[in-house]
């Protein structure tokens, strides 16, 4: 079994739904999830003990957050390189923090990344039966990416 963090933050609450709900798909993919703020995470030795890392945060005015922004300096130190990643954000209006996320961690960090890109959903579509199964099937496809 393997250990994948799921590190988001989240304004409203919507975020930590998707966390939870992509967290739950790695589970039913037969993985271990630690579900964790971003703000719980001190130091780059937080971050060790992990085979997978998926980040996610709210885009805010067409950007990630400030406190995502810190947290991938932070990250960037754990030496993350080969790692399995994703990333995923929830917005009202556009959706371009998860796809930073997912660049940043791509080419800057040089992790393993899911082959589907970042998962961007509308805060309306999260609690939905297609917004939770989207989530759950994002879980699924990070996990997959040990079998392969």
């Amino acid at each position: 079994m393997h250990k994948i963090l799921v590190a988001y933050i989240s304004r409203t609450g919507m975020t930590e739904k998707m966390a939870g709900f992509i967290a739950e798909g790695i589970r039913m993919a037969g993985q271990e999830a630690d579900l964790r703020k971003v703000a719980e995470i001190k130091s780059e030795a937080d971050l060790a003990g992990y085979d997978g890392y998926v980040f996610g945060c709210p885009t805010y005015h067409r950007d990630m957050t400030s406190g995502m922004k810190t947290f991938l300096f932070l990250a960037q130190k754990a030496n993350l390189t080969g790692k399995m990643g994703g990333a995923f954000c929830s917005y009202t209006h556009s959706g371009e923090s998860g796809t930073m996320i997912f660049d940043t961690m791509q080419h800057v960090f040089k992790m393993d990344m899911v082959d589907l890109g970042a998962l961007n959903l509308k805060e309306h579509m999260i609690d939905s039966p297609d917004g939770i199964k989207g989530c759950q099937d994002y879980g699924k496809a990070l996990s997959a990416k040990f079998k392969s």
